[in-house]
């Protein structure tokens, strides 16, 4: 009996915690479905007195900015993890292969870019782009984005590199392989859980950035969903709140989506990166 009772104080911390952590997702599925008058009340109602759909109907009738942000929000977010990957793999494993006084100096600038917010940095990088005229541009957007993905791919998919034995690519060499075709034929296809760990990274955190679009931004046709709803969606004044948790709920379902079915492959990347490396 003294032996289970430790287990069910870890039990009940873990829910507690997962209570607390989870809360906000059901507050916002549960708003969703109410109407904007019950949203106001005060004592607020933890479960809708009356199930509707109307901020799901305003949004696919009333609101086409909404699929326009969704759109922009999906073409940026799958571009980017395309291209994070692509150089994801030069760099990775030219950290892993290439042990010269550069290739450490090149790993001491990645990690210590790590070390700084990103917003210290939005200044200069504004700046910069204003100059390459590449503000208020889906590609400018895209290009920083990858840039502030980089550090932390590039390290992660060299961990998986490092652990390739190198009989490998010595064998191909020798049977007149090149680089190019060790690299993409042979080395690629053995660490595909880490470029998947890459990929979806890289995909979510685009598809939830705020600070790069709402700078480098400013026509309402290329805005991205996080910064379309906070200007369009939130007034000085009063919100609608249904319509809002309906936007949020229908924005969260590809990260839900992509994470559910992908899981296992982000979760296994990611771990055997670490444990490898």
């Amino acid at each position: 009996m003294k032996k289970k009772i430790p287990t069910l104080i870890k039990v009940l911390v873990l829910v507690i915690i997962m209570l607390f952590l989870l809360f906000p997702i059901y507050w916002m599925l549960i708003t969703s479905f109410k109407t904007n008058m019950e949203a106001y009340l005060y004592p607020p109602s933890f479960f809708p007195k009356n199930f509707v759909l109307d901020g799901f109907i305003n949004l696919f009738t009333q609101n086409n900015e909404f699929f326009v942000y969704y759109f922009n929000n999906f073409l940026v977010s799958f571009i980017s993890a395309i291209l994070t990957c692509f150089v994801a793999i030069f760099a990775g494993y030219s950290i892993a292969r290439f042990n010269t006084r550069w290739s450490k100096i090149f790993v001491a600038i990645l990690l210590s870019s790590q070390m700084f917010p990103i917003i210290s940095r939005m200044i200069s990088l504004y700046s910069m782009m204003s100059k390459m005229g590449i503000i208020n541009t889906r590609s400018g957007l895209i290009l920083a984005i990858v840039a502030a993905q980089i550090p932390f791919c590039c390290l992660l998919l060299s961990s998986f590199f490092v652990n390739i034995p190198k009989e490998i690519e010595e064998a191909a060499t020798v049977d007149g392989a090149s680089r190019n075709t060790i690299l993409f034929k042979l080395l690629t296809p053995l660490v595909t859980p880490g470029i998947l760990a890459v990929g979806i990274y890289a995909f979510l955190m685009t598809w939830d950035d705020y600070l790069h679009a709402a700078t480098l931004i400013q026509s309402d046709n290329l805005r991205t969903l996080s910064v379309g709803i906070s200007l369009r969606y939130l007034g000085e004044l009063s919100y609608d709140w249904s319509l809002i948790n309906s936007i949020s709920v229908i924005g969260t379902l590809p990260m839900v989506l992509v994470f559910f079915f992908f899981q296992k492959y982000m979760v296994k990347g990611l771990v055997a990166g670490a444990v490898k490396g």
